[in-house]
Parts: structure tokens; sequence; C-alpha cells
């Protein structure tokens, strides 16, 4: 399945490749001939796996314990390190960086159930995604999440080659834990900031699946009753 978030780029990229591979079988010239397919077909074969958008089943667990958070995109964990954020966390908090290389699937998914409490668009810098100053410096997308148990933050943020984020979440809406919501293109990082108590079930350098991994548990403790 093709991700309805890429469309507008998907169709012209692989309408660019196939013409390459047509172009190329009509020229008399075979230097021209072996350069239009050897830019149309790696062209529309990345396009076709760059936007894809396969289903996930989200685990058990997470569709029946609001602490549970899940991997809101594919890629690498990066970074697990302790930060203040006051916006939403309000204090100490554990960001999770995930670092998505062009390869990986793009289509970004919810990583709790809830309520969103804001959504904010920050422009910004196009470093590489893996660098450490990115979560703050480059363009993102600012997402606070609250529910009974606590509030995260989550951000789509862009990389050096990643120049768009597409995102239909908006304040007010009510989400479930895994459903899609938005993606990032060609190559980004997503970060994912939760209070600190937090269980944490990835380490660095291991690998995560949107709407599959578990990243952890917020702290058991109903805020709303507290």
């Amino acid at each position: 399945m093709i991700s309805s978030y890429g469309y507008d780029n998907f169709f012209p990229m692989l309408g660019a490749g196939i013409a390459l591979i047509v172009l190329g079988f009509w020229l008399d010239s075979a230097i021209l001939t072996f350069f239009c397919l050897l830019t149309g077909f790696p062209l529309s074969v990345f396009t076709i796996w760059f936007f894809r958008d396969p289903e996930r089943a989200i685990p058990a667990e997470a569709q029946s314990d609001e602490r549970v958070l899940l991997s809101p995109a594919d890629g690498e964990v990066v970074q697990i390190v302790p930060e203040r954020e006051e916006r939403a966390v309000g204090g100490p908090a554990v960001r999770i960086s995930i670092f998505l290389s062009p390869v990986d699937v793009h289509v970004n998914r919810t990583p709790a159930a809830g309520r969103i409490m804001f959504a904010d668009y920050r422009p910004g810098r196009f470093m590489a995604a893996y660098k450490d100053h990115a979560s703050e410096q480059n363009e993102q997308t600012i997402i606070g999440l609250e529910n009974r148990y606590g509030r995260i933050l989550f951000k789509q943020i862009t990389g050096f080659l990643a120049r768009r984020i597409v995102s239909d979440l908006k304040a007010g809406d009510e989400v479930r834990i895994g459903a899609r919501f938005g993606m990032m293109k060609f190559g980004s990082r997503m970060d994912v900031i939760v209070p600190e108590g937090s269980e944490i079930l990835v380490s660095e350098g291991g690998r995560v699946k949107a709407g599959q991994t578990i990243l952890g548990r917020l702290p058991g403790k109903n805020v709303q009753n507290s």
C-alpha cells in the first residue's frame, strides 16, 4: 500500500521514472538508452519502496493499557538522554531519539492514546538528522499529548534530505495508539520525550518499528485522579 501522505511526491516521481524507461526504449543511441534505463528503473523502484505504508498489528498490551508507549517511527534509536521539557512534560524527562534512513518506512504513528494538547510547526535548519543538535535546531513539528497517566511530547524533525513534514494532528484531537498521523520525507528524525520515571524498554542502537515496538511505559500513577 502507498501512503496517501506521499501522493504529491509519489505520482510525479513514479511518472518521471516510467517516462525515462519508455524514452530509453525509443532512443536510437545506446548510450542515452543505457542512461535512461539506469536512471528510470532505480527511481521507480525507490519511489514505490519509499512511499510504502505497510499494515501493522498493534500489540494487544498497547490497546488495553494507556501507559504503553509505541514507537511513532521506524528506524534506529540513536539517543536516550535525560533532559527538561517544560511545555508538555513539565519538568525532568527522558528523550528517545529515532533516526530514519531513506530506506525506512516514513509513515508516522501516534505513540500513545490520548488527547492532543498542541501541534505546532517550527521552522529551522536542515542539518543531518542523526546529529545531537538536530533535535533543537532543525525544522520540526512539535506535538503534545496527554492521557490519564501523564503527558508526552513527540517531534517530527527534518534532516539533511528531508525537507517536508506532513501531519494531520491538531489540538483537541482524540487519538488511538498506533494510528497513522503523518509522514517525514527522505530521511529524518523522531523524538519522543516522556516523564522522568517512565519505564524505558529500548536501548541505543536498537531498531524500532512504528506501531509495533513498545518504547516503554508511563509511570503507573493516574495523574487525573491524583
